[in-house]
């Protein structure tokens, strides 16, 4: 491809920084930019990224490398899109996915943007995703190296940002990618990877959901499926749909599930692993990389860990859908993300509002 100012986002990794490497290699402009993205209770945090030492690695790549590195002050921007977004979510009786959130509001909107600024004509990151050409513009695929992938946590992508961003690592497997880095010297070669919940400095989100959401912790009830009451809990942020253990229940017939969490009366509804089973849920604020004019059959992912499965999607209005499975999913939670995909390639996402079978049996 023609040679392009290029803007590598470098969260002080291995995968951004070979993703830099390469886009030098490759005699593009490359500019490095690693964002601030909290303070230091979490940085110094085994596992998190994009702040104190990270920024430090990052810098220390980019002088390996002969090129530029800017570091930018988000903290305030992550504060407020990503992490008072979790601690909200979590108040709300659901289970969010901030790393789907900081892509979406932070690293492929506010940074982009800085990228434009910048004059680049393209920005790269490290994710493990593959952008793949054709005539209607370009398509986000999943990574070469299935156990990599992170496709799932880019759903909310929109055209105009995959048209933008590129992928450079996307083709290759983990240990290419470590190889690459050793052999250039660089000092994130073998550095582990990120943890995804980067921004909790002690490993339990719900310090971070009791600092900022403290009404949320409030004690209730816990009733099975008939809203008899079978127990207390201290607070619904410390569950989460499908959960078993930490209920403080005993002398059951059968092991009990959490299968709802209602916010409202503090409640957190258990019952059997058989009510756990859905088969038809809904969407909000659906992001479409596909024309979708009508009901699409497909494969969906309904957690980040789960292999896709078959399904229905139906539009509907208002940015929302209707997921119809042809088979049974256990623990489909509100706040997650459900992402479509036709074979590799990804079709777009959105977020579970109501898993209709659960919903249909709980008091």
């Amino acid at each position: 491809m023609p040679k392009q100012r290029i803007v590598i986002a470098m969260s002080g990794g291995v995968d951004s920084s070979v993703a830099a490497a390469l886009v030098a290699r490759a005699g593009h402009e490359a500019i490095g930019v690693t964002l601030q993205l909290y303070g230091a209770a979490a940085s110094a945090r085994k596992g998190a990224c994009c702040a104190g030492q990270d920024i430090l690695d990052a810098k220390r790549v980019a002088e390996k490398l002969g090129i530029p590195h800017y570091v930018l002050d988000y903290e305030e921007r992550f504060r407020k899109a990503v992490i008072e977004n979790f601690a909200d979510t979590y108040a709300k009786g659901e289970t969010p996915v901030p790393c789907v959130t900081c892509n979406e509001k932070v690293k492929f909107a506010d940074l982009l943007d800085t990228a434009r600024e910048l004059g680049a004509e393209a920005m790269a990151t490290g994710h493990y995703v593959r952008r793949v050409e054709s005539a209607n513009g370009a398509q986000l695929h999943t990574a070469a190296e299935s156990a990599r992938d992170q496709s799932y946590f880019l759903f909310a992508t929109t055209q105009a940002q995959l048209d933008y961003l590129r992928f450079p690592v996307g083709e290759m497997p983990k240990a290419e990618v470590r190889a690459i880095a050793a052999e250039l010297g660089l000092v994130t070669a073998a550095k582990p990877d990120s943890q995804d919940i980067c921004f909790v400095p002690d490993g339990r989100y719900t310090t971070v959901i009791d600092r900022l959401r403290p009404y949320a912790a409030r004690p209730g009830e816990i009733v099975d499926l008939g809203g008899t009451v079978v127990g207390r809990h201290d607070g619904i942020t410390h569950f989460t749909v499908g959960q078993r253990k930490g209920l403080g229940l005993s002398g059951n017939g059968e092991p009990l599930f959490v299968l709802k969490l209602d916010a409202a009366q503090a409640r957190v509804v258990v019952g059997p692993r058989s009510a756990l089973a859905s088969t038809v849920f809904t969407l909000r604020n659906v992001n479409w990389l596909t024309a979708a004019n009508g009901p699409i059959d497909c494969q969906v992912k309904v957690r980040s860990m789960r292999p896709p499965v078959p399904a229905w999607v139906m539009p509907l209005d208002g940015g929302a859908a209707r997921v119809e499975l042809k088979s049974p999913e256990d623990a489909v939670a509100p706040g997650q993300a459900c992402v479509f995909y036709d074979g590799a390639r990804v079709l777009g996402g959105g977020w579970i509002a109501a898993a209709a079978p659960v919903m249909a049996h709980v008091a």
